[in-house]
């Protein structure tokens, strides 16, 4: 990350995380920003063009073939987002 305040590698990362045996690969690209806040009733997710391309690599990790339902990825200040951000989890949910 180029801010000072950031807590997003500098450096592009990948986590791996194992649901029900199938390999989950979650890149941050370099220089990533991800800012979450909740102003009200609404939420504000604000990026740079490398956060807003993160953000789309990590749904469509969980939109891909044989992620089970319920699979999951956890974003916190200072754990993928800003210093400051509210906590965001990008869920896989196909049962109605």
């Amino acid at each position: 990350m180029t801010s000072e305040y950031g807590s997003a590698p500098v450096e592009s990362t990948r986590v791996t995380a194992v649901t029900d045996g199938v390999a989950h690969v979650f890149t941050w690209e370099a220089d990533a920003r991800i800012e979450v806040r909740g102003l009200g009733g609404e939420i504000v997710i604000e990026a740079n063009a490398a956060g807003l391309r993160t953000l789309a690599g990590h749904l469509l990790v969980l939109a891909g073939d044989g992620v089970p339902d319920g699979t999951h990825l956890h974003l916190e200040d200072g754990n993928g987002l800003e210093k400051g951000s509210v906590g965001l989890v990008l869920e896989r949910g196909d049962d109605e």
